[in-house]
């Protein structure tokens, strides 16, 4: 039975299932995987970018105007 695998953050590392490859962005947001990008707050893969530079100013942005 195949296993389901998981993206993760670890320091320096990003893990793809069982592969592992050092992390390309200094935050950890828009980590590009194939055409997509990783979005750490939403625990899943976006179609394009977020506009915002880290993490912090997505949390500024969504605690100033709400859910997004």
């Amino acid at each position: 039975m195949a296993t389901i695998w998981e993206f993760s953050i670890q320091g320096e590392m990003v893990k793809i299932g069982e592969r592992k490859r050092p992390r390309l962005t200094r935050h950890g947001c828009n980590e590009p995987y194939r055409d997509r990008y990783w979005c750490p707050k939403l625990r899943w893969f976006r179609k394009e970018s977020c506009p915002f530079a880290n993490r912090r100013e997505c949390e500024n942005f969504n605690a100033m105007c709400g859910c997004v």
